[in-house]
């Protein structure tokens, strides 16, 4: 059986790592480092474009493992139908979380307290008192109660906000209290002041933010969207913001990268930032770690962590 591994990193700076294995860099270029047919462990380059990340998986005859360096899966689902029977599929649950939620916060923050506003001001030499939103006493849904969620929630608990509710695919209970079904979520939205996405894309949460979404909202609501940005349709929400009725802070759009002219720069009550949630100083520490501890239990035969799907099953 091979023992190819295409990583991102040189492996040189990654200590521990199981001396079993061959490693090969590869981080996307043009040119692959050796025959993927000898390819057991695929480490997809990490931001890059979909295109970029399956363009070996048709060639990869021999994979056993496929390792993302992100929470999401979307960018790689095109190439899964490629892929023999029994090929592990792992994301980075634990690398991202922090990073993200961290970044979630700082869009509530900024938006509500006006910040924008003041760099705006500051670079007029305007000084701009006056009154502005605070995240205390407000009710705040997160939609996409998984770790980041999760994560996000860990974050807003020193803020005292009123109330914090928690949706997810199926509902369930936790420690923290209730989380509601996607079903329940007409009912939450006019409740909420603010909602913040962190839910994966899926069929089932592509465009989730339509028209009809946004309408529930209260007037003056803020939409955070660190998830992916087709979860929100862009026209819909476009028409949302021109009216003011809502704000948003949005780390990721539709399209991606949102390019020059496009209607979202230009519009009213609307923060953005260049999909950098979990592109901080916490990303390759921690990736680093994720990969020596899955590579070795890969090794070492033992059960992987992470697995989020198995083809063929």
């Amino acid at each position: 059986m091979s023992a190819d591994v295409w990583i991102p990193f040189d492996p040189a700076g990654l200590p521990g790592l199981p001396d079993t294995l061959d490693f090969r860099v590869w981080d996307g270029g043009p040119d692959f480092p050796a025959d993927p047919a000898d390819c057991a462990v695929y480490v997809v380059p990490y931001m890059k474009p979909s295109e970029t990340a399956v363009r070996p998986l048709a060639a990869m005859t021999g994979l056993r493992v496929v390792q993302t360096l992100t929470a999401g899966i979307d960018h790689v689902q095109p190439g899964i139908g490629l892929l023999p029977a029994g090929v592990r599929l792992c994301n980075a649950r634990g690398v991202h979380e922090a990073s993200t939620a961290e970044l979630a916060l700082a869009l509530v923050l900024a938006s509500l307290r006006g910040i924008p506003g003041f760099v705006r001001g500051q670079e007029r030499q305007e000084w701009r008192a006056g009154f502005y939103p605070a995240l205390a006493d407000k009710s705040v849904l997160i939609v996409g109660y998984g770790a980041i969620g999760a994560a996000v929630e860990d974050r807003l608990a020193p803020f005292e906000c009123a109330r914090v509710a928690r949706v997810a695919r199926s509902s369930r209970t936790t420690e923290r209290g209730e989380v509601h079904a996607l079903s329940d979520l007409p009912a939450l939205l006019p409740q909420a002041d603010v909602v913040i996405l962190t839910t994966p894309l899926t069929e089932r949460t592509k465009g989730l933010v339509d028209a009809a979404f946004l309408d529930r909202l209260k007037d003056g609501a803020l939409l955070v969207n660190v998830a992916r940005g087709p979860v929100v349709d862009t026209g819909a929400l476009l028409a949302a913001l021109t009216s003011g009725r809502v704000h948003a802070a949005l780390d990721v759009t539709d399209p991606e990268p949102l390019p020059a002219g496009h209607p979202l720069w230009s519009a009213p009550n609307v923060l953005i930032s260049p999909h950098v949630g979990g592109s901080t100083s916490a990303f390759e520490p921690r990736a680093k770690r994720l990969l020596t501890a899955q590579l070795t239990r890969y090794a070492a035969g033992e059960e992987l962590a992470n697995v989020v799907l198995t083809t063929g099953s």
